[in-house]
């Protein structure tokens, strides 16, 4: 490997920060300004959340993630509740039904998110301004990032960076740093401030908007809304103000001027020294003057345990600051303070006066915290129970604090309140959890349906169990309920203590991380004649991930593989449909029916084959009636479809139509009309295409026009109508469709009338008169072959929207009438596409035209509709639409009008959809086809209900889903069986929504799909739970069984503790440490650890523990691996589970560890001696990690390696390796090559020989690193060695010997190296697939012999490292340049100076760059088409040389 990719395939999903804040609407959206009449048309869903009040958005970070959510909040009783088929979780609290979480934008930023605050702005409920999230980078990075409605975007409004020579000397010399810069925003939104370097202070002073009049007016008025900005900086040195040792600090409530509270620790202690030396802790207050920069110190309190680590403002009318240490709260502001003690470790300081202690003992020494009311605190504790804090108060003097238990919840990192009812539990070790709360006085609140549970808030209730419980009505039966109750716990309280609060689960975020270490193992319905990319489809990754009562198995699978219900052969087809049909249907068929219409059976199944159409019957069996029915079977059916509110089915082939009611034939057309007087040419142009929207069918022909069926409900007849609009047009369609705007509430109609926004309430009133379109609304997109884009009205055809050059994929589509400037932006791209002539003849791109379209809004209340083109080289272009009225919308029709001197004009722009824009959607997880011209079948299939699930199906060489959730298309592959021809859904009693798809091999295949898996998520992901850590899993291929190591929590009393820490064989007695007899009989938590072996279970259900092998007491199971050992005796080969412990005694015993040997049974039916232990050994030092070599045992024990032999009954050391490594923390092997890790010395490269049984020393890396994973990285011929560290970077070395710096092949000399912004934990090798059936590959570039590195991080990513050859690496690293300044950067971060290698202060010489980056020259395909071929001409190669790479790589690389 001399040049490699890194590529990302799973982005991060541990949730590090949340925030939320007023950032895509202002809180003034809330409050209608209208009197409302509350009829039941005009409930919207604005006005009726006011038991809610105004819900801001909420932000969260996982790693280099940010995403933006708005929260929507369904209401009880409401018509959108009514008609909402969702799963609903948690039943009804205070009137509100369902609360779930839609995003807004997502980005993968060039850097990891170190501290996230929200600037807020004052104003009260009726502001018009917004707030702006700042984020922090390290080292000294900040940006601050608002919301852009013209774009639908996050847009920076200011950057502060404090680094670089000018700022060297803020670090006063020091160059690593316990934790990276932290954001702090006063709460009044007038400052914010930064700690950067541990010591500097940076205030980022707000812009003060409302200072005159005018800007009053504009704050509270109907203006346009404003974001908070920020307008200078200036640097306050700590230092100076003799502090030194900063904790925390935090701006608090109620002053005038900003106050900032600073937690600092004067003189540092240690464990030896704190009987002595524990009250080091003090809190300054400074008052924060922007304008003068000055900052008095105005009050301040010491004497505060050395282990207080967090402030935590006290909200108006109270204010002041709790501070949390790990055993002790204290309260204190500028009149008054007082503590509790939590529990017997806290000691007041001079252990004289009794403390206020809590009812119950709790540690916080992690916790996080956020304000519920103006007076309780939610507290997450580290073992994940959640706290309630109550200050008892009179006037602002607080008398003191209570802590009440409330139930278990997740192991949070982070928490937000979002409003005044929801409380967002962010965590990076479980799901994170959306959760409603509710406090009333007592339990006279409980609404009357809700049972008390003793359940805990836990997010991971089984999918099963959810989908069970959602079917029935009785959302609140007993099993999986999870609403849970808490009372003040003190008998005693006076009244503001005995609220009683409750929470209910209404929405969690999905979690893979942290990947401690994963196997990659094969699925249970894996196809073993499976060759080629469909083969990758056969394997799973089975992931250890979360911690403690979140532990969890995760079994991740990159493509989709459904559940088969039945296959039969069937060649030569070309498409495939089912309709319904239901002969007793009203003919009033209106939306409140149709939601039943849901759980209909499909009555035919239409297979269109090469030269005739079969008919089948979907009732119980399929049974084909082609000859009885009355369809068209004599030649290939283009499309079939329900029209007429599904009464009646329209079936359209070549030259004609038949509508059908059942199997009868009612109507007949031929098209084109034998008597239209168009041009003589087009009686041979048939039928290419068709779309069909109740009551209209649109079809285009070969000729490139286009006709319209308009169908009649009454009669339930067809005529043909030709758009006027298109009769004398010379412009050649190339796709259409027909879009249906369904719902009581058309969606576009919202982008017309300027209702929507000037009223403040979601609806335009001109609708609520409930007339005869409730329906909806149809219209009509057409692309033309010249890359234009068009929307039409239908049946009318007025053009509502255009666009041109919708097929070079630019970032935002706005409509051209309304484009404000659209001179300027136009002339650019004209001018640049004068030169581009030349160049695209080169590359044929002119005929680069839109071959399919298709136009969507899926179910739910919000959703936004989407629009997807296909294009002729493969690329897929997805836009989704949003609203945007720009203020001088209005002034400027009117000028164009008068300039062009027409009336018409200015009625035609009174219909069109000027406030309607599209914004341009990344697709980077599909991986592109070229397709060639013969196909152009439809390839978009759009499913409303597959198992619960809405999106589209794209058929095609390399078919996925586009599943929706949350307004965000989920991309899941399915390569289990190659290209799929043709798809379509299927409702009926053996196949309940499910689906039939026909591969190119001519199988046809009814399928279901996959239940237990969980599909909101990069991958498809099924979660097992385990109530335990998982630390290492290996997997046994000849049963498929998955041994991994589980360590689960156990309150153990003191004593007992203490005497498994003597040292046995020394004999001493336990002298009882001076511990009195009440602190002896406590309990302490000890890890125990045990070895499982789960099977998976074959219906995908639940996995299942076939045995269970346990460690002695504090002795740690650290790994466990298959080992193939020789038996000498023997003289087989024998596959044994190996494992590794230590005991863990403390520091004062000898450090001893055992290998234990286990072979595993080949019975299936008798559980009992499926494990039997055939050998264990007690040895000197901690076995870390095992491996075989060539048939023997190496074993990394303590400060040596040892390599045994095998002899049937025991195992006796050959060659040992006395390495100076401390701790081995991974080994690995090939051939006879040892490549090992160590803790702290970085990695040793040893091998093996046979004929002295000696242990070699061939080369290390003389630098020290702090190893977390090894592996061999195989290229060809050439080996290197992988290693990632501490530092979240990766390094490739290699071995030479003949080079002169190599020191005689001592020292490993550097390949490339690489910052991951992960820590890498495990790396596993797999061969990569050849793409060299391809034309493009070079010829020779293609090594079979090449295999990649997958690997896992702690949050939650996966990704991989794939060696490249170089004519490919050099074209790419070229490309990779210009995009650095050709994109612009979300945050405006470097990705060059994120990706460079990270010493923390450490001496180190930069390794060479050759490792390219695919997360920024991902961004290629998503430039507008132009500047894709000027970049690839800049660069000297052209752009279908470029995706074909990129394509290569992401192919060669589909594993799972």
């Amino acid at each position: 490997m001399s040049y490699a990719a890194y590529k990302m395939m799973h982005w991060p999903t541990g949730i590090e920060n949340c925030a939320s804040g007023f950032v895509t609407y202002c809180r003034a959206d809330f409050t209608p300004q209208i009197p409302l009449n509350h009829s039941e048309d005009l409930e919207s869903d604005w006005s009726s959340r006011r038991g809610i009040g105004p819900v801001p958005n909420l932000i969260v970070t996982a790693a280099n993630v940010l995403e933006l959510y708005v929260v929507r909040v369904q209401e009880e009783g409401t018509r959108e509740a009514r008609n909402s088929t969702e799963v609903k979780r948690g039943g009804i609290m205070d009137g509100v039904s369902a609360v779930s979480l839609e995003l807004v934008c997502s980005y993968r930023l060039h850097g990891n998110v170190e501290s996230m605050a929200v600037l807020s702005i004052g104003g009260g409920d009726v502001s018009r301004r917004r707030d702006s999230i700042i984020l922090t980078f390290q080292d000294a990075k900040i940006a601050v990032l608002e919301f852009d409605d013209s774009t639908h975007s996050l847009q920076t409004s200011s950057m502060h960076c404090f680094e670089g020579p000018e700022w060297l000397h803020l670090k006063r010399g020091r160059e690593s740093f316990a934790r990276g810069p932290l954001v702090k925003a006063d709460p009044q939104g007038r400052c914010s401030g930064v700690l950067v370097y541990g010591l500097q202070m940076i205030i980022l002073k707000a812009a003060q908007a409302g200072s005159g009049f005018v800007g009053e007016d504009d704050a509270f008025g109907s203006g346009p809304t404003v974001s908070a900005r920020v307008e200078s900086s200036y640097i306050i040195n700590l230092r100076d103000l003799d502090m030194k040792h900063i904790k925390d600090f935090i701006f608090v409530h109620g002053y005038i001027e900003p106050v900032m509270v600073i937690l600092h620790e004067r003189e540092l202690t240690w464990a030896g020294r704190v009987s002595w030396k524990h009250h080091t802790c003090m809190i300054s207050a400074l008052s924060i003057s922007t304008t003068l920069k000055q900052h008095p110190l105005i009050w301040s309190a010491a004497n505060l345990p050395h282990d207080a680590y967090k402030l935590l403002a006290v909200p108006s009318p109270i204010g002041g600051v709790l501070v949390i240490s790990a055993n002790m709260i204290h309260y204190h502001s500028q009149s008054a303070s007082c503590a509790l003690a939590l529990n017997s470790y806290a000691a007041s300081v001079d252990n004289s006066q009794e403390l206020p202690r809590s009812s119950f003992s709790v540690e916080l020494d992690a916790a996080n915290a956020t304000w519920l009311l103006n007076d309780v605190a939610l507290l997450s504790a580290k073992t994940g129970e959640l706290l309630l804090l109550t200050l008892v108060y009179d006037g602002r003097v607080v008398q003191r604090l209570d802590l009440s238990k409330s139930k278990a919840s997740v192991l949070t990192s982070d928490i937000t309140t979002i409003g005044n009812s929801l409380v967002f539990l962010g965590s990076r070790l479980g799901d994170s959890l959306l959760v409603q709360f509710s406090s009333g006085s007592g339990a006279s609140t409980l609404p009357s349906g809700l049972k008390e549970e003793v359940g805990d808030i836990e997010g991971d209730v089984p999918l099963a169990k959810r989908l069970r419980r959602s079917s029935s009505d009785a959302l609140q039966d007993a099993v999986g309920s999870e609403e849970l109750s808490l009372y003040g716990s003190t008998p005693n309280n006076s009244e503001s203590a005995q609220k009683a609060f409750l929470f209910v689960v209404r929405d969690s975020l999905i979690n893979v991380g942290p990947l401690k270490d994963f196997s990659y193992g094969l699925r249970i319905n894996a196809d073993a004649n499976a060759t080629g990319i469909a083969k990758q489809s056969n394997y799973e990754l089975v992931c250890c991930s979360g911690h403690g009562k979140n532990g969890a198995l995760c079994v991740l699978r990159q493509s989709l593989r459904p559940e088969m219900i039945t296959e039969v052969e069937l060649t030569g087809c070309k498409g495939i449909w089912t309709v319904y049909h239901k002969s007793t249907r009203g003919h009033n068929a209106d939306s409140s029916k149709l939601a039943d219409d849901d759980d209909e059976y499909h009555a035919y199944l239409i297979i269109s084959l090469e030269a005739r159409t079969m008919v089948l019957e979907t009732a119980d069996l399929l049974t084909e009636v082609t000859e009885s029915v009355d369809y068209y079977v004599q030649g290939r059916t283009i499309a079939a479809g329900n029209l007429f509110g599904r009464r009646r089915v329209i079936q359209v082939f070549e030259r004609g139509a038949r509508i059908l009611d059942g199997s009868f034939m009612t109507q007949e057309l031929s098209i084109p009309l034998p008597n239209s007087e168009t041009s003589s040419g087009s009686d041979n142009s048939t039928v290419m295409s068709v779309s069909i929207a109740d009551p209209y069918v649109l079809l285009r022909m070969t000729d490139g026009s286009i006709l319209l069926l308009v169908g009649d409900p009454a009669t339930c007849t067809v005529s043909i109508n030709s758009p006027a609009a298109f009769e004398g047009s010379k412009k050649r369609v190339s796709a259409c469709s027909l879009y249906h705007d369904k719902g009581t509430e058309p969606w576009l109609r919202k982008a017309s009338s300027d209702a929507w926004l000037s009223t403040g309430i979601g609806e335009s009133i001109d609708s609520a008169d409930g007339g005869p379109h409730d329906q909806g609304d149809i219209y009509c997109v057409i692309c033309y072959e010249n890359g234009a884009l068009e929307i039409f009205d239908v049946p009318n055809f007025n053009c509502v929207f255009s666009v041109e050059k919708f097929a070079s994929g630019r970032a935002h589509l706005v409509d051209a009438y309304s484009q404000e400037s659209s001179e300027d932006s136009e002339k650019p791209i004209n001018k640049s596409s004068e030169e581009l002539v030349g160049q695209s003849r080169k590359e044929n791109v002119h005929n680069l035209k839109v071959v399919e379209l298709a136009m969507q809004r899926w179910s739910g209340n919000h959703s936004r509709p989407f629009i997807f083109g296909i294009l002729t080289d493969g690329t897929i272009l997805c836009y989704h639409a949003y609203l945007f009225e720009s203020p001088d919308n209005a002034s400027k029709v009117e000028g164009s009008a008068s300039a062009q001197n027409s009336v018409g004009l200015s009625n035609v722009n009174a219909s069109r959809l000027r406030n309607l824009r599209f914004i341009r959607v990344s697709l980077d997880a599909y991986t592109r086809e070229e397709t060639s011209n013969g196909t152009l079948s439809q390839r978009i299939t759009i499913f409303k209900n597959i198992s619960g699930h809405q999106g589209f199906f794209l058929s095609g060489l390399r078919p996925a889903w586009f599943m929706v959730f949350r307004q965000r298309l989920r991309i899941h592959p399915q390569i289990c069986d190659g290209s799929i021809v043709a798809f379509t859904v299927l409702h009926n009693v053996n196949c309940n929504h499910g689906f039939i798809y026909v591969t190119s091999q001519g199988i046809l295949k009814i399928c279901q799909m996959p239940s237990t898996s969980n599909y909101d998520n990069y991958w498809p992901v099924q979660k097992i739970p385990l109530r335990g850590t998982p630390h290492q899993v290996t997997y046994f291929a000849e049963r498929s069984l998955y041994p991994l190591i589980v360590s689960v929590p156990v309150h153990k009393p003191v004593n007992q503790v203490l005497s498994s820490l003597v040292d046995q064989e020394a004999g001493h007695q336990m002298d009882n440490l001076n511990l009195s007899s009440d602190e002896l009989h406590r309990t302490y938590t000890v890890e125990e650890f045990e070895v499982r072996i789960l099977e998976p279970e074959k219906s995908g259900g639940p996995w299942e523990t076939k045995a269970t092998i346990p460690m002695q007491s504090s002795e740690n199971a650290l790994t466990v691996r298959m080992v193939t050992l020789f038996n000498t005796t023997t003289k087989e080969n024998e596959t044994l589970l190996a494992i590794g412990t230590a005991y863990v005694q403390g520091e004062d015993v000898a450090a001893r560890g055992r290998v234990l040997l286990f072979s595993i049974g080949r019975s299936t039916d008798n559980n009992q001696n499926l494990v039997s232990e055939v050998y264990s050994k007690e040895l000197k030092g901690a076995i870390s990690a095992l491996a075989s070599l060539q048939g023997h045992l190496l074993i990394a024990s303590g400060p040596k390696i040892i390599l045994h032999i095998w002899t049937g009954s025991e195992l006796n050391g050959i060659a040992f390796y006395d390495a100076p490594p401390l701790y081995v923390v991974s080994l690995n092997i090939v051939k006879n090559f040892i490549l090992l890790g160590d803790v702290h010395k970085s990695i040793y490269f040893l091998s093996w020989k046979e004929q002295g049984a000696q242990l070699n020393l061939l080369a290390k890396d003389f630098g020290s690193l702090d190893c977390f994973a090894t592996e061999f990285l195989i290229d060809g011929s050439t080996l290197s060695l992988m290693v990632s560290d501490d530092q979240k970077n990766i390094q490739v070395f290699y071995y030479a010997p003949k080079m002169s710096e190599s020191w005689r092949g001592q020292k490993l000399l550097s390949r490339a190296e690489f910052h991951v912004g992960a820590h890498v934990t495990k790396f596993l090798r797999l061969q990569m697939l050849s793409t060299s059936g391809r034309t493009s590959a070079t010829a020779g570039s293609d090594k079979t012999n090449r295999f990649a590195l997958l690997f896992g991080t702690l949050d939650g990513s996966i990704g991989c490292i794939a060696p490249l050859d170089e004519l490919t690496f050099r074209r790419l690293q070229s490309l990779q340049k210009k995009l650095v300044d050709a994109v612009p950067h979300v945050a405006g971060l470097n990705p060059r100076s994120f990706r460079h290698f990270r010493s923390n202060g450490k001496a180190h010489r930069p390794g060479p760059d050759s490792i390219v980056d695919c997360e920024l020259l991902c961004h290629y395909e998503m430039l507008p088409l132009e500047e894709q071929l000027e970049i690839a001409h800049q660069i000297g190669t052209t752009r279908s040389q470029i995706l074909s790479n990129l394509n290569d790589l992401t192919l060669g690389t589909s594993f799972l």
